[in-house]
């Protein structure tokens, strides 16, 4: 059983488990499977306040999917949720990447 395949029978286990969750978005891109890491991003940012990488990795997913007039919203979430951590960086990335 490979990785992604380890993950998924996690998450299928423990879906309300927001770690697990993130772990396999984490895979799905790894895998290039990116409608399905969305799916995954946005089940695990519903669960967890993220820090902002989470929101981060959801705006570049949802732009490679062309997804544009969802993009705003996440990074808006991503910016407030690094601002509210202290992650002065990750702000600064969103908005280098997102402007």
């Amino acid at each position: 059983m490979d990785r992604l395949d380890t993950m998924r029978a996690m998450a299928a286990k423990q879906p309300k488990n927001a770690l697990v969750r993130f772990g396999l978005a984490n895979e799905l891109l790894k895998a290039n499977l990116l409608d399905e890491a969305a799916t995954e991003l946005a089940a695990y940012l519903g669960m967890y306040d993220d820090e902002g990488n989470g929101w981060l990795r959801y705006a570049d997913t949802l732009t490679a999917l062309g997804r544009h007039d969802e993009v705003a919203a996440a990074v808006a979430k991503g910016i407030d949720a690094a601002t509210r951590f202290g992650h002065g960086t990750l702000v600064m990335e969103f908005e280098e990447r997102f402007s």
